[in-house]
């Protein structure tokens, strides 16, 4: 049966030029619904260096508003409230749903709009922000977090997560109305046909049988990339020719050149030189433990690399241990180390868990999650016509003018 064409207004704190999982999924799924005929409102903030939206921009399209540095992250920002802007473009031309992709102050503000002016909302938990706290000292604000986390998701009628393992922690922690919904990977991108000799070379890896060690990520406490370190010193001990190689930047890149100075250091990367440095290597090294999903896993996957992670998020959802990767149990570090010492004694394990890797993301195309997301939708509209289902409520919403939520469209 063919879906309706909908109105989407689709909110989000993070977004390219931006480098994070946040901004490259919601451009994924922004040009996805474009492509598949529905019109998207993107509402993004304001990004560093970038010109001030003209009087002619098309609001129907896109709404950029003001934001600001996110504290401790200097490069990365957050949009800051704009309930009486979105009003207006809403009053203007209604939407049937709000998508709400962050939890910031933007995103609060489109809840408090959106709640005023009866329209359906649905959103997505992507970050761990209630786990960030005790890597940057502040363990206390832990469940004034989450209580703000879920008194957010509990205001709109459905919240996306990636996998069953989060849906499970979340409805134990007072979520409710989770929908899971995975993360597509582009196959076409990351791809082991992009292994580059030249790169190898730049590296110091010239030899078909020299070792490369990748981490992609954002480089900051909560990573916990010195996890990574100690398993390349002990992978050391046995390939002393192996290289490290650290995709990305962050606040974490002087203690860690400090700390591993043979490591080569190549900064954020983008699309096909991003996939070079995947296809390049050969043992895929993830440590994180504050993750949602995590979706340089299903990038090194799909390149064919065989991952050592810990039992969680995308790793614990998609890595049968043995077969597609290595994994340890969470917080195991010991184990982390040996298996990541074990693949880099066995080259003929590490390149068929590699093989299996990439058959195993093979159907994760973002088709597929596209899909999934307009049954979320459509779910979502359902049930706001439902008065017993009506969840809309923030306190101190002020009345806005609107009317009902309008039916689907055939």
């Amino acid at each position: 049966m063919q879906q309706p064409l909908l109105q989407i207004a689709l909110v989000t704190e993070s977004y390219p030029p931006e480098i994070n999982g946040v901004a490259t999924s919601v451009w994924c799924i922004v040009h996805g619904m474009r492509e598949r005929g529905h019109r998207v409102q993107l509402i993004r903030p304001r990004q560093r260096d970038e010109a001030a939206a003209s009087h002619a921009d098309d609001e129907a399209l896109d709404i950029v508003t003001a934001g600001m540095p996110i504290p401790m992250y200097g490069q990365l920002r957050m949009g800051l409230p704009a309930s009486a802007r979105l009003a207006r473009a809403w009053t203007r031309q209604r939407p049937d749903i709000v998508h709400i992709a962050t939890e910031g102050p933007l995103g609060w503000s489109a809840l408090r709009t959106a709640a005023a002016m009866q329209l359906p909302v649905c959103s997505d938990f992507r970050t761990h922000f209630q786990a960030y706290g005790r890597h940057y000292g502040l363990g206390l604000l832990r469940r004034p977090i989450m209580a703000y986390l879920r008194g957010f998701h509990n205001r709109c009628q459905a919240t996306m997560v990636p996998t069953a393992a989060l849906q499970q922690q979340l409805a134990a922690a007072g979520v409710q109305r989770l929908s899971v919904v995975a993360r597509g990977v582009d196959n076409r991108l990351f791809d082991p046909a992009r292994r580059s000799q030249a790169l190898r070379r730049q590296w110091g890896a010239p030899r078909d049988d020299d070792l490369v060690v990748l981490h992609v990520g954002r480089l900051a406490p909560e990573k916990n990339l010195s996890v990574v370190v100690q398993a390349f010193e002990a992978i050391r001990g046995i390939e002393p020719r192996a290289r490290l190689v650290f995709v990305g930047d962050g606040p974490s890149r002087a203690q860690l050149q400090s700390r591993c100075p043979q490591a080569l250091f190549a900064g954020f990367r983008r699309s096909e030189d991003l996939a070079s440095c995947y296809a390049s290597s050969d043992i895929f090294l993830f440590p994180s433990l504050t993750e949602t999903f995590g979706n340089v896993t299903t990038e090194a996957m799909a390149s064919a690399l065989a991952v050592v992670a810990f039992d969680d998020a995308a790793a614990g959802t998609l890595i049968r241990h043995g077969v597609h990767g290595l994994l340890a149990p969470p917080g195991d570090v010991a184990g982390f180390v040996q298996n990541a010492v074990d693949l880099a004694a066995h080259a003929p394990r590490r390149r068929a868990m590699g093989a299996a890797a990439r058959a195993r993301v093979a159907p994760l195309g973002w088709d597929t999650v596209m899909e999934q997301i307009e049954q979320v939708y459509i779910g979502t509209l359902r049930r706001s016509r439902d008065p017993s289902a009506r969840c809309l409520q923030p306190t101190g919403a002020s009345g806005l003018a609107g009317t009902p939520a309008q039916t689907l469209r055939p």
